[in-house]
């Protein structure tokens, strides 16, 4: 990763039902275009993802989605419409970046949610992709966002007792993911508050036994950005993504012709590597690296490796 650097650009572009998006571009304004997907959903982009892409080499992208970040309005403010903050919407806002900034292909580089939102909207637009580099790869479908929020505490199970504790009205079989997100629209701000204390709780959890990356990356954010990021989270994924069941890997032949690069932690508990196997056996140019040692906030193994891929696509 490069030293730090200041973006050369930044701006807020409107993209519709009273939604401004928070973009900015580094490294070199004649470089190889690059877009940052990070991840969450909800997440927002952090000073050190501009040390991503080599600033000699690539024009980096990087972009706020829609309710977090800088991008505004902010999900922490209950008055701010969800309804309007969709997948589909995502995928519109970075083609609508895309033509703001004269972009005709670019490279796009994501992880964990990112990795869903770039693979769907290389699905959507393979002719605006160059190459794809996807990190802790998750599709997130309904089968996968049912193991991290329930499946996973079968190795946690104190802590997922008191996720679920959380919600108990979804007690039993209940859909914990969908009452969360109903307690996250609730008008009485503790509740709010509450529900996404215990949110990150969990998601500190599942991360806890990665000694390599950052434990307790979840709940490390101020007060607003973790509202946000709950909010959206419990929003996305209460609606499977609005994804088709499976469809990124049924639709995985659309990549062809586009070079990818999968990189997955082996010790990944939230997101087990045999997501990235089966996309990278559907994805007829990807290539996958699984990283022994790493989790899902990953490890120098493979931050070197994320390092490897950029490096090698910069040079196309």
């Amino acid at each position: 990763m490069d030293p730090p650097i200041e973006p050369y650009d930044h701006g807020m572009l409107d993209v519709g039902e009273g939604n401004l998006v928070y973009w900015e571009t580094c490294g070199n304004p004649d470089g190889k275009p690059a877009v940052m997907v990070h991840g969450g959903p909800g997440s927002g982009c952090s000073t050190s993802m501009r040390r991503a892409f080599h600033p000699s080499r690539y024009r980096g992208v990087l972009f706020d989605q829609r309710g977090c970040g800088r991008s505004r309005p902010h999900a922490s403010d209950p008055a701010t419409d969800m309804a309007v903050n969709t997948t589909d919407h995502l995928i519109a806002d970075m083609e609508r970046l895309r033509e703001h900034l004269g972009i005709a292909r670019w490279l796009l580089y994501g992880g964990s949610w990112g990795s869903t939102l770039a693979l769907a909207y290389a699905q959507r637009h393979p002719e605006r992709v160059s190459e794809i580099v996807v990190v802790a790869v998750t599709m997130s479908r309904r089968s996968d966002i049912d193991w991290l929020y329930r499946g996973v505490g079968r190795f946690f199970p104190e802590a997922w007792e008191r996720f679920r504790a959380g919600v108990p009205e979804a007690a039993g079989d209940g859909d914990l993911v969908a009452a969360y997100s109903r307690r996250m629209e609730d008008p009485e701000p503790g509740v709010r508050a509450r529900a996404a204390q215990e949110w990150l709780a969990w998601e500190d959890a599942v991360i806890s036994l990665e000694s390599k990356g950052r434990p307790g990356a979840y709940s490390d954010r101020p007060p607003d950005a973790a509202l946000a990021f709950v909010r959206i989270c419990a929003h996305y994924f209460a609606h499977g993504a609005w994804l088709e069941e499976g469809a990124l890997l049924r639709d995985a032949g659309r990549l062809a012709g586009i070079p990818g690069v999968l990189i997955h932690g082996r010790l990944d508990l939230g997101g087990p590597p045999v997501t990235a196997w089966e996309l990278a056996r559907a994805w007829p140019d990807a290539e996958l690296h699984v990283i022994e040692d790493s989790g899902h906030t990953g490890s120098p193994e493979m931050r070197a490796a994320i390092g490897r891929g950029l490096d090698r696509f910069a040079r196309r």
